[in-house]
């Protein structure tokens, strides 16, 4: 009795299982891609038939059909274990279910009817087997010579001490390094936390949901906290700024500037990523010498005693100056400031993030520079002004909707030039509108001179973006060997793309040795009334992090099922590689993406050894541009033309994006099947090594695990090593050794900068999406981490903050209050 329940059951799901691949693998087959699935299909339900006569025949037909999709699997994507798992693993273990004594029985011993499929089954999982001991790295090692260096001039230091860390990347250039050495490679089994502190700025709610910002605001803690004398200093998500005790973690004090409600409920995203500090010059008047900038989410900037978190009354309107003004029209939720500002030459220099495709006349994405001590300003960079660096009158409005610059900024004060990471003139994917200093100076490294605004030079790194391929940190500082024994300036910029791009920073031109070259991309289907650039500049010394075109075999899931229909959509979709513009009325797949794969927290340059080390993520987007009456016409999508605030639902940044004033919608989203698993397989995530002067990758290896991101955007799974994706960046030291939190898995890890193995990691209790930083006080070397997750990314909500020493005593600081 038993075996015939197991036996009609088995047929009757093999038939379903069979039909849909069936059905769906006949359509992928006229879109003229794999007839795998349903010549898979069509077996699966003549086994399910023959199983109510013929169990023998039956159990022949699918073991035949596992020995095929074997082969077949090999010859698609070789022993690639996630590829090989996403084709085999489904009918492994539909096989392994056949080799039950219940099912299929043909009446002779369980041997006899079950050699074909035993057979069948074992290859299948020794290949599999097999598979997993194939590797996703690229392995090498820093020579020992270089890993020794460490006398060479570091012209990116600014006189920052080196038991400080005075700036978001530790110094004004970013190369986040820091020049301890007490934390080695020998001894980071011993790293132990010293102390752990909660701000008690937590998620409320309605804040940081993983469904994306359209379900309410990301609540997001980046902050990467600076260090002066014995404090450090930090803001979170809510624009607190706090002073802790750098050895202890004590709170200092605590300045809440109370941003206006309105603000906070209309911006998309909640977070800050730092702070400023500065002395203001002995030869300027003024109560308040040391001060802590800040931005605070209502479009201000706070200056704050650093001793005491009091407001400077001498900074603007008693401690603030407000960055709507010279801005006209901003409504809320349009503009804020998430980076802190660079401070130099008694200049603070700031821009803002402009909310992404909502209009073609939103706010100006301008560049300010203020006097830092009294906060009136001292010019504006204007793209769209002639001149286009003036001092505006108070009744003065810059121009609308230039491409902003939202990350954070670099500098190289020797030179008087600050670097400015530019965006987008919105919205991203239509340009239709753009003027010609708005193409001029989008998705662009530019150098303003400090004091005066000046623009000295512009690079380019796309040209025409119309994939939001902006450029979202500024570009870190090096010294590099020329090709006559000089030394040239030079500065790495990181990109969405995954490219890098080597410059003199004095002139913005490719250093000798590392030439930059356009190449054809693809133009097909761009809207009628836009354009795509021809060509697109590729560095082609620099190694590259940017992925392989897609291809139909790339397509992945949880299962042979899910994956199919990943197949189908990338027949359907418009896809030439990179660049492909966005189609109207047709989905496009854009890959790499506006999420990045190397985004808002940029790269790490060793100085001493001239190692640059990137972390990046691989996530495919899709688009559809379609024309404003299918929303506006039925009323589904209310009209604006930008008078008082915008009507439509806030936070669409990743689904309908509005696009006002242009022709078009947008429709945009990660590439998730069904199941909310990826349409695009592992690897995920990486760190990567590359060498500055021989222009290698020294190693690469998958960085993260799955253990917190399951399907439907679960929090648990099996620590598969797929690399992961990760937001926030790492840091270098003296000691030879990586840190690197970032990764969706909630670790904190320590890597040998000569291998890249893992050396040492911690469990942190919530998302590590900020970058770390390290420090010394009382003769011992810190290493830090803000850990409070994402809301985009979707991993765990916190308030943490979290410090790490040799031996250090399990200790918690005190909570804000």
């Amino acid at each position: 009795m038993i075996t015939g329940v197991f036996s009609i059951v088995t047929s009757i799901l093999l038939a379903l299982v069979g039909l849909f691949l069936f059905l769906g693998g006949g359509y992928l087959l006229v879109l003229g891609g794999s007839w795998f699935y349903a010549l898979a299909g069509a077996v699966m339900i003549g086994a399910a038939l023959a199983g109510f006569r013929s169990p023998r025949l039956a159990l022949r037909l699918y073991a035949g059909l596992l020995l095929f999709a074997t082969a077949w699997s090999l010859f698609e994507s070789g022993f690639n274990i996630w590829n090989l798992e996403v084709r085999l693993l489904t009918l492994v273990g539909i096989g392994a279910w056949m080799l039950l004594p219940w099912v299929w029985r043909q009446g002779g011993s369980w041997l006899s009817d079950k050699r074909e499929m035993l057979g069948a089954v074992g290859i299948g999982v020794l290949v599999l087997v097999v598979s997993c001991f194939t590797s996703y790295s690229i392995d090498g090692t820093v020579p020992a010579e270089r890993m020794g260096a460490q006398d060479q001039a570091d012209s990116a230091v600014d006189g920052v001490p080196a038991a400080d860390w005075q700036a978001y990347g530790r110094t004004m250039g970013g190369d986040r390094y820091s020049p301890l050495g007490q934390i080695t490679t020998a001894n980071i089994g011993h790293l132990k936390r010293a102390w752990l502190t909660r701000t008690g700025d937590v998620r409320q709610d309605g804040e940081g949901t993983v469904a994306g910002p359209d379900q309410g605001h990301e609540f997001n803690l980046e902050v990467t906290p600076i260090k002066v004398g014995d404090t450090l200093y930090m803001c979170t998500p809510h624009s607190w700024v706090m002073a802790l005790d750098a050895a202890t973690g004590k709170v200092k004090w605590t300045f809440d500037p109370h941003p206006a409600k309105a603000d906070q409920e209309k911006n998309v995203y909640l977070s800050c990523r730092g702070v400023t500090y500065y002395k203001i010059p002995d030869e300027i008047q003024t109560s308040c010498r040391t001060r802590i900038y800040s931005p605070v989410a209502d479009v201000r900037i706070v200056a704050l005693d650093a001793e005491t978190g009091k407001p400077c009354d001498d900074f603007g309107d008693h401690g603030f100056i407000s960055l709507r003004q010279y801005l006209g029209h901003v409504p809320h939720g349009f503009h804020f400031v998430t980076s802190p500002p660079l401070v130099a030459k008694n200049r603070l220099i700031t821009g803002g993030w402009i909310f992404d495709n909502q209009a073609n006349f939103e706010p100006s994405g301008a560049v300010r520079g203020f006097d830092a001590t009294t906060g009136e300003i001292a010019w504006a960079w204007d793209a769209g002004h002639t001149p286009e660096t003036w001092k505006p009158g108070p009744d003065d409005v810059l121009t609308r909707d230039t491409p902003n610059a939202w990350g954070v900024y670099t500098a190289d004060p020797d030179l008087g030039l600050v670097y400015i990471p530019t965006g987008n003139s919105p919205p991203d994917n239509w340009g239709g509108s753009r003027r010609p200093f708005d193409d001029a100076t989008s998705s662009a490294t530019i150098a303003l001179d400090i004091v005066t605004g000046e623009r000295r030079w512009t690079y380019q790194t796309v040209h025409h973006d119309l994939w939001d391929m902006d450029i979202p940190s500024g570009p870190s500082m090096v010294d590099l060997p020329g090709p006559n024994g000089e030394t040239i300036p030079a500065l790495v910029q990181s990109t969405k793309r995954g490219e890098f791009f080597v410059l003199d920073r004095r002139t913005g031109q490719p250093v000798p040795g590392y030439p930059v070259e356009e190449r054809k991309v693809p133009t097909a289907g761009v809207a009628p009334d836009d354009r795509a650039s021809p060509t697109q500049p590729y560095p082609t010394a620099m190694p590259s992090v940017s992925p392989p075109d897609l291809k139909e075999a790339d397509m992945w899931g949880a299962t042979l099922l899910d994956q199919m229909i990943c197949r189908i959509q990338y027949r359907q979709s418009a896809y030439d590689g990179q660049f492909t513009p966005p189609h109207v009325g047709r989905t496009t797949i854009v890959y790499p993406a506006f999420y990045g794969i190397v985004d808002w927290q940029g790269i790490t340059i060793d100085p001493q050894r001239k190692i640059m080390l990137a972390n990046a993520s691989y996530l495919p987007f899709r688009i559809k541009l379609d024309h404003r009456q299918t929303l506006e016409g039925p009323g589904t999508l209310p009209k604006w033309n930008g008078q008082g605030e915008e009507p439509a639902a806030k936070g669409d940044a990743l689904s309908v994006s509005p696009d006002y004033g242009t022709p078009y919608i947008a429709y945009t989203d990660p590439w998730l099947n069904p199941l909310q698993i990826p349409c695009k397989g592992p690897v995920w995530g990486t760190l990567t090594a590359i060498d500055l002067v021989t222009k290698k990758i020294v190693w690469q290896h998958p960085v993260g695990t799955t253990r917190d991101t399951g399907p439907f955007r679960t929090h648990t799974n099996l620590p598969l090593p797929t690399g992961m994706y990760n937001i926030g960046g790492n840091i270098v030291t003296k000691g030879g050794l990586v840190f690197m939190g970032a990764t969706a898995d909630d670790y904190l890890r320590a890597f040998d900068l000569a291998t890249g193995k893992v050396l040492w990691r911690d469990r942190l209790p919530a998302g590590g999406q900020a970058t770390p930083m390290s420090y010394e006080v009382g003769g011992r070397q810190y290493v830090l981490i803000a850990a409070g997750g994402h809301g985009g990314l979707g991993t765990r909500s916190g308030d943490y903050i979290i410090a790490y020493t040799l031996d250090g005593a399990q200790g918690t600081g005190a909570t804000a209050q």
